[in-house]
């Protein structure tokens, strides 16, 4: 078959659909992934061809106008026409483009194909690992989850969804009278898999029979640790990982100060992954008890650690959960943003404390937060528990075999 993977985002929204494409393409699919450009060299690395979308979300993001929109959706409108807007154009013509010829379209919600899915022949699937599309009263949006509705509310949060929709019309518009499309978008109702376990978030129960929850799209790494970092394991107990994702972020919390007071308050060494937020780490690097390092495999790295403080993304989440390691969530996307939701989601199930989002977090505060993380035996317990059932699901082939049963 040939298969079209679509998807625009951060990492935490391409690096799954990398690893499922993969696995599509070893299964003798013909695969091809289109997403923003600067993925591109991280697309390669999976040995997938590639169509770039003319859109840079870093860029976006870690401007000022980014950090805004970040912090309060809803300010994004007055930015639309500039940032947005031809971004929105590019993607969409990109998207149409790549999909010509496929057999099959698996597509994230950002992606929007379903407003030129009706022009195609080839069969359409939402693939996502937020659940934040389909309706229902299991659970309110994850988007809005920092909002205390009651739970009669929660099928009603899902509007929000059509409202993001709704200030991209302009765009959509104008792309589908590119094609000739009548301008009202016709209703459609795909079928969904989500790269999410059951065993973590329960699949609800008034979700349509097509949609559905396949386990975590973990991968088994073929990178190796640096040799810095495998001679700093062996050198001491194992530490506290630190990272916060993909995402610029904004905070008053002095990091290397927090950091020092980490490591000699709680006598723990520490290791911080930098990423598109946690660029001031260089200082850090002189002390002796901490190890700063820009990517490393997870699935290397975390089984070795003790604990884990990071930003919330699912992604992060389920490499803690399969590694049976607890953790604290600083959601960085707060009030707005799906992070909140899993880090509540994690505290509900045992395996981490409760979010604290890292805007309202102070020095003392996590430094208190990290001391009970590390001393708390029944997170450790049942981190254990989580990783025994976690590691006996294959999230991937079970995915694929939906996929090919759905052709």
């Amino acid at each position: 078959m040939k298969i079209t993977l679509l998807t625009l985002g951060t990492r935490g929204d391409v690096q799954p659909f990398a690893v499922l494409g993969k696995a599509l393409k070893m299964r003798g699919h013909d695969v091809t992934i289109s997403s923003a450009a600067n993925f591109g060299p991280f697309i390669n690395s999976y040995d997938l061809p590639f169509v770039a979308v003319d859109a840079d979300f870093q860029e976006i993001l870690n401007s000022e106008e980014g950090k805004k929109m970040m912090s309060n959706p809803f300010s994004a409108r007055k930015h639309l026409s500039r940032l947005i807007y031809p971004m929105i154009e590019n993607a969409l013509a990109t998207f149409y483009e790549a999909s010509k010829g496929s057999d099959l379209v698996l597509f994230h919600v950002k992606a929007m194909a379903d407003y030129f899915a009706e022009a195609l022949p080839c069969k359409f699937i939402r693939t996502n690992v937020v659940p934040a599309i389909e309706p229902t009263t299991a659970f309110c949006n994850p988007i809005i989850s920092f909002l205390r509705l009651p739970s009669f509310l929660n099928r009603a949060t899902y509007k929000l969804s059509d409202l993001g929709m709704k200030m991209m019309s302009t765009p959509i518009k104008k792309f589908r009278r590119s094609l000739g499309l009548v301008m009202k978008h016709p209703k459609q109702y795909f079928p969904s898999i989500y790269g999410l376990s059951t065993h973590f978030l329960p699949r609800p129960e008034d979700y349509p029979s097509n949609c559905h929850f396949t386990g975590f799209w973990l991968e088994n790494s073929t990178q190796d640790l640096d040799p810095e970092t495998v001679r700093f394991l062996d050198n001491g107990p194992p530490p506290l990982l630190l990272t916060f994702g993909s995402m610029p972020y904004k905070s008053d919390l002095n990091l290397p100060n927090t950091v020092d007071r980490l490591t000699r308050e709680l006598k723990s060494r520490l290791i911080i992954v930098r990423g598109w937020g946690l660029n001031d780490a260089i200082e850090l690097e002189q002390n002796p008890n901490i190890r700063v390092i820009n990517n490393t495999p997870y699935d290397k790295l975390l089984p070795k650690t003790r604990a884990v403080i990071h930003h919330g993304g699912i992604g992060t989440i389920a490499e803690c959960l399969r590694a049976g390691k607890p953790f604290l969530t600083c959601p960085i996307l707060y009030p707005f943003g799906d992070q909140h939701f899993w880090g509540n989601q994690s505290y509900k199930k045992g395996v981490g404390l409760k979010p604290a989002p890292l805007k309202k977090l102070s020095a003392n505060s996590l430094v208190n937060l990290a001391r009970e993380l590390l001393d708390n035996k029944e997170l450790y317990v049942n981190s254990e528990q989580m990783m025994h059932l976690i590691r006996k699901e294959d999230g991937v082939a079970n995915a694929i075999n939906l996929i090919e049963s759905m052709r």
